[in-house]
């Protein structure tokens, strides 16, 4: 058996990727080989921890993941062909210091040493995608990771090898770079050019009805038009693709497929709001996370219920979905706070409309969506002086102006941020 180093992190910080794989001779599989195209680690955007991803071609079948050390995490792959011959690794600094694959009858076995000074506790799910294998590795005091990985007995994974069948393989080859196609793909990451405008509601769907009768779904549509008129206008570069541009209905999972199919930079889903009392006014803008709230528990009641051939459905978040969400999207939701503070900054000193602040809340639409996204709702549809506001021509193009300042500012801030780090 060979033991192949492949570079995971650069030399001068002296840690190394290595891939040791036994390859038993096997039957001709009947069914589609499972690509394993690339490993990623990402740090976690709240700061505790860091994300490991297997990236399938496919679903596999099933994994198990134990901890016998706290430097050691083992998982196991299952999955009756996994293929690894194109297999890309990065090139990044981090706190593993080498992954060890090898290759079983009907598995992978994995192990991934960790630097001793770094103490996690690990826990494994299924990507949103359904194919690639999420790893979280949660900051842990050092204590409890020690009690923690007494439970479990580390795995030989050469005793599931019979050497009389083994066939000792040659190194695992990273897949070779195009250096024209390398340039071309850091080039597109450093430009944001699509964003994705979601007017909430639409056909049976009506949304909240204010005052004098007015429909949320009306309203969020032609404010959604007019923001995407301004990007066209003054953004020409930028992309804008609606959930939808007429008087349709869509559920919220589509809402979000049409916005990944599209590969959008920024997802803003529109909204008007509604309270029993009509005195309460003001803005609201909202990104992914548990309610902190009854009243925003309340909105997000409202804006999570789905139409369905039974009548309306209700979608509540739980803590285990923000954590896998966060896991296969790090960054994304620390980014969406981020934009929400903008657009509210500009509902307040550039609009001058009263805000009630940038909250979070497990809105399902914005769950749904794979990049920083916001659900904005620009004021209370019960409230008379705010429906005359919504309805009319003049405060309609106020609030879209307000929501496409914040995102002509955040283009270029990103593009900006992503030339900077390019260059260092």
């Amino acid at each position: 058996m060979s033991c192949n180093k492949i570079p995971f992190y650069k030399r001068s910080l002296g840690v190394l990727f290595r891939i040791c794989s036994v390859l038993l001779l096997l039957p001709l599989a009947t069914q589609a080989q499972t690509q394993l195209d690339r490993i990623s680690k990402a740090e976690r955007s709240d700061g505790l921890g860091y994300v490991v991803r297997y990236h399938f071609s496919q679903p596999i079948d099933s994994f198990s993941v134990i901890q016998p050390a706290p430097d050691l995490i083992q998982m196991e792959l299952f999955a009756s062909d996994i293929d690894t011959s194109g297999i890309q690794m990065p090139i990044e600094q981090g706190k593993i210091q080498e992954v060890r694959l090898y290759k079983l009858e009907n598995s992978f076995g994995v192990d991934i040493y960790l630097d001793s000074e770094v103490y996690v506790k690990s826990q494994a799910y299924i990507d949103q995608n359904g194919r690639h294998v999420l790893l979280a590795l949660t900051k842990a005091d050092p204590y409890d990771v020690e009690v923690y990985t007494q439970q479990f007995l580390a795995k030989n994974w050469y005793l599931n090898i019979n050497p009389e069948d083994a066939l000792e393989i040659e190194t695992i080859p990273t897949r070779p770079v195009d250096p024209d196609a390398n340039y071309n793909s850091v080039r597109d990451k450093l430009v944001f050019d699509t964003v994705i405008i979601d007017p909430g509601h639409g056909g049976k769907d009506p949304g909240t009805v204010g005052y004098r009768g007015t429909r949320e779904k009306d309203v969020a549509l032609i404010i959604s038009k007019k923001v995407g008129d301004y990007i066209n206008e003054y953004l020409p570069d930028v992309k804008v693709v609606y959930t939808r541009d007429d008087d349709t209905f869509l559920d919220l999972a589509e809402r979000g497929q049409i916005a990944n199919d599209a590969e959008g930079d920024l997802f803003v889903s529109i909204h008007g709001n509604a309270f029993k009392s009509s005195s309460v006014r003001g803005t609201e803008v909202f990104f992914l996370g548990l309610h902190r709230s009854e009243a925003s528990f309340e909105i997000m009641k409202r804006e999570n219920a789905v139409f369905n051939t039974d009548g309306k459905q209700f979608f509540e978040l739980t803590e285990e979905d923000l954590l896998i969400y966060e896991l296969a999207h790090s960054g994304y939701i620390a980014t969406s706070e981020h934009i929400a503070s903008m657009i509210d900054d500009q509902f307040t000193n550039r609009a001058n409309r009263k805000s009630r602040g940038v909250k979070q809340a497990g809105f399902q639409v914005l769950y749904e969506a794979s990049m920083p996204a916001v659900l904005v709702e620009v004021g209370f549809l019960t409230n008379p002086s705010e429906q005359r506001f919504l309805t009319s021509e003049y405060g309609q193009s106020i609030m879209a102006s307000a929501i496409f300042r914040a995102i002509r500012d955040y283009k270029v801030e990103y593009e900006n941020t992503e030339a900077f780090r390019s260059s260092n």
